[in-house]
Parts: structure tokens; sequence; C-alpha cells
């Protein structure tokens, strides 16, 4: 993201205007956050998330995957900074009016940094995640780093913590799409341009926090669209596009985009990129 999946960047060019920072969320929260499911809840299946688990998600956008983990009983904190738009959506799906008092005691949201959801009443999170995905934006590793610096002192002894990244370009159709469209910002030093994804990326971050790899997997994640609006869509909203629009211009961008994602369109309109991203599970010494 976040292809958070792909990562959702504020623009280079300034905040933008609330009516489109509320459109951009919308579309990440009904486009392209989906597009992620499948690690969700490959994820939550190995380690048995449940009644038992309380989680703390770093970046947590719109909610989704807390959402999920709530769903199959788990006490859910989120924490995001600089997104209130997408936070507000996440408070949202977390405590809707159906659910009871005593699941809306298990989830919450904090705006601000892992240090902020610190609370002397609540015990220890037994899982870390954080399922915005690196590899396609430059500073993405340490800014993974310094969240988990931040988080592990509130994780228990042996809390398993999830990080997550995107697949070799080769398996990522995606990855050509992000590259293309990332065009117009070479001129401004490489701006926008991703490092190929590294078989070790992910444990030497975990090594650098202090914790302990122990497993990893891969999974199937599609991006698939209704139509290539969608897809524009969808795509824009993770923010990996703004260094290019802050170059040239959004219809621009626009157009690079819809060039790239031609050979993904199929005969009945809808757009489909297989990738693959894969997470490792490291462990709080």
């Amino acid at each position: 993201m976040t292809p958070t999946l792909l990562r959702q960047h504020p623009s280079h060019a300034g905040p933008a205007p609330r009516a489109d920072g509320d459109a951009r969320a919308r579309d990440w929260s009904e486009i392209q956050e989906r597009m992620l499911v499948p690690l969700h809840e490959s994820v939550y299946e190995r380690l048995e998330v449940g009644p038992a688990t309380r989680l703390l998600g770093l970046r947590c956008g719109s909610g989704l995957a807390l959402l999920t983990a709530a769903s199959r009983g788990a006490a859910v904190t989120g924490v995001d900074s600089a997104r209130p738009e997408l936070l507000a959506l996440a408070r949202q799906r977390l405590l809707p009016d159906a659910w009871s008092a005593r699941t809306r005691a298990r989830a919450r949201t904090v705006d601000g940094s892992p240090g902020d959801a610190a609370d002397a009443e609540t015990p220890p999170f037994t899982l870390v995640t954080a399922f915005e995905p690196i590899g396609c934006a430059t500073g993405d590793a340490e800014r993974l780093g310094a969240l988990l610096s931040a988080a592990t002192p509130l994780a228990a002894h042996g809390a398993a913590v999830v990080l997550t990244g995107w697949g070799p370009p080769e398996r990522c159709a995606t990855s050509s799409v992000l590259r293309m469209a990332a065009k117009p910002a070479d001129p401004l030093r490489g701006a926008g341009r991703r490092h190929p994804a590294r078989r070790d990326d992910l444990e030497e971050i975990a090594r650098r926090a202090g914790l302990r790899p122990a497993g990893s997997g891969r999974v199937a994640c599609p991006f698939g669209y209704a139509d290539p609006d969608s897809a524009v869509r969808g795509l824009l909203s993770t923010g990996l596009f703004d260094a290019a629009i802050a170059t040239t211009d959004r219809a621009q961008v626009d157009k690079e985009l819809r060039e790239a994602l031609h050979p993904y369109r199929r005969q009945d309109g809808t757009v489909w990129m297989p990738n693959v991203f894969r997470y490792l599970i490291a462990r709080v010494p």
C-alpha cells in the first residue's frame, strides 16, 4: 500500500482540502483496503487470534484488519497519526450502535503514536501488527522500524509481532503499474521510486527493533477492480502517487496510470492484477 495494503503518505504539495481527504479516505476504505483481506485472515488463522488476544494495530488506517480481529473475539487497539479521515472511519466500523457495550469496551482507536496507546489499566498486548506493506516508498522500512521501537515496550514477553512487505516484483503485477505511473516524479531526484523487495528486508527490520524472527509466510492478494475508474481511484487513494501529482498534475498521472493498467484489463472490463505479499512473525524477547 498503503500498494497500505499500499502506503498512504501526505501529499508532497501540502495538505489536501478536507473534501478531497474525505473522498480519498472513502476510496481507500471502499475500494483498496479490502485487497489485503487474505493477508489479514491468513495471519490471524496462523496465530489463532481469538478472545484471549490483545491486539495493537500500527497505522491502522480505516480499521478493516482491526474489525476482522474483533469479529474473532480479540480486544483491539488501533493507532494512527496524520490521517484523521481514515481514523474516523475506523471508529465508525469498530463502534457501531449494534455492538454490545462489552464489545465496544474491547475496541478502541488512538490518534497518535504507539506510546499513546499505553494504559496502566490495560494488560500488555499479545499481538502487534503492521499490515501496511513495506517495499513501495522510500524510507518505509525506517518508518516501520521507528513504530516497532515505540510499540514493542507495550507488548508482553513472547508476544507475536507481524511485519508485512510486498513480494518479489516478478510476482506482483502491481509493481509494474506503480513503476510506470511514478515516472513523472523521476526528475525530483527519483521521488516515488521503490527499491526492489529483498528476501531479508523484514528480518533485518525485526532484528534492529530487538525482535526475534520466528516464522514467515506468503499470501496471494490479487488486486481486482470492477473497472479502470475504480482501479484508478483505489490506487490513487494509497498516496503512492502524490509525489508524481505534485511534480506534474492529477490529469497527467491519471493518464499514465490508465495506460499502465491496460494490460491487466479483462474482456469484461474488470481489472485484475495478481500479487504476492510476504509476512514475518517475530517475537518479543
